[in-house]
């Protein structure tokens, strides 16, 4: 291996040990002038880990932009040599990888629609076999975590060490604030099966906006994620792509500045103690709760006996919405969302019913 490549490892290696990452770039690359431009501002703010841009764009439908294709890799190498930053790019196809090898790229994504297709992300596995450089996996276009799981697993076959996970919210009908709802629970789950590997944020494809970035960056350091994957550019009005969710390197380092970094442990006993004491009470809430729910469901096979006895419907609408209306105008008195107060109660509402259908089709 020559030297070069030996110090890349190195560098790359110093990267993954660190906390938090902050990887930035424009959506696109654009010109060989404004990828060298961003990278030096980037660089400039002491802060940025790794350069990211995009060269092949997946769209939807034909006719919109969909990247300079190869000929971009040449400037992302010139930037890498100017400022010392590496830089990540996504690949879709076994061919892109290639190109994408021969100009030095550091670390490659599979992005959020080649996720949601298991052929795709064989081919990339396949392609990946006997390489050393690390793998970010987005989360499909889809709320799908079977799909996440499955291109996790395939790439981790294909002898990959270094793979980490990009939280990029996910597609849903509906009015939403967000151009991809961030459903967080299903992050999390994710973040629970795969607790060992790097775990970041891309709030730019979140938001779709500016001006929500740093709340939500702040949501996912709180929630413990290892880092950010942001668009940043030098004249963001101007983009050729992702226009709106794009900011200056010079807001970036702002919003870095603004963002609380949490740490999951503390060293300090006296801290430690007090957290203690509040998780032990929240361990005896948690029994209590599940008392309650126990009694609750003998309730529901009592009832359920009284309707096998009456030749009554399990289901009963009307009573369900009273009990719906009720709870959730106690719930807001209390300071409980309407949204959480209708996932749990629907869940409990879900589990009388199997109680229910037990007693009554018992043989």
């Amino acid at each position: 291996m020559e030297q070069t490549e030996i110090n890349n490892l190195q560098t790359i290696q110093d990267f993954w040990n660190k906390r938090p990452w902050v990887i930035a770039g424009p959506c696109s690359a654009e010109t060989e002038e404004q990828v060298i431009r961003i990278a030096q501002q980037l660089k400039a703010t002491g802060k940025v880990d790794v350069l990211r841009a995009g060269i092949w764009k997946p769209r939807t439908r034909p006719g919109n932009f969909e990247g300079v294709g190869s000929k971009g890799l040449p400037w992302l190498q010139k930037a890498k040599q100017l400022t010392g930053l590496p830089f990540a790019i996504e690949v879709a196809t076994a061919k892109q990888l290639e190109d994408a090898l021969k100009h030095d790229t550091d670390i490659i994504w599979i992005g959020a629609r080649t996720t949601a297709n298991p052929f795709s992300v064989q081919e990339m596995a396949d392609a990946f076999t006997g390489l050393q450089l690390p793998v970010l996996i987005k989360n499909p276009v889809n709320p799908d975590l079977e799909l996440w799981t499955g291109a996790v697993e395939r790439v981790l076959k294909s002898g990959i060490e270094k793979v980490a996970l990009v939280h990029r919210g996910f597609s849903s009908y509906g009015d939403t604030e967000f151009r991809n709802a961030p459903m967080w629970q299903l992050a999390l789950e994710m973040k629970r099966r795969f607790p060992d590997l790097p775990f970041i944020i891309d709030p730019s494809h979140i938001c779709g906006n500016r001006h929500m970035l740093q709340s939500v960056t702040q949501n996912a350091i709180d929630l413990d994620y290892d880092g950010l994957i942001i668009e940043s550019h030098i004249t963001p009005d101007e983009a050729w792509s992702d226009a709106k969710q794009q900011i200056t390197p010079e807001k970036l380092d702002e919003l870095l500045n603004a963002i609380v970094w949490r740490k999951e442990r503390v060293e300090s006993p006296l801290i430690h103690e007090e957290l203690e004491k509040l998780r032990r009470q929240i361990d005896r809430l948690d029994d209590e709760l599940l008392q309650l729910l126990y009694h609750r469901m003998k309730v529901s096979e009592e009832i359920g006996f009284y309707k096998k006895e009456h030749d009554i419907t399990i289901l009963q609408t009307e009573r369900w919405n009273q009990i719906l209306e009720r709870v959730c105008r106690n719930g807001a008195l209390a300071g409980l969302s309407e949204e959480f107060i209708k996932r749990y109660f629907d869940a409990i509402h879900l589990e009388s019913i199997k109680h229910q259908d037990a007693v009554m089709n018992k043989k």
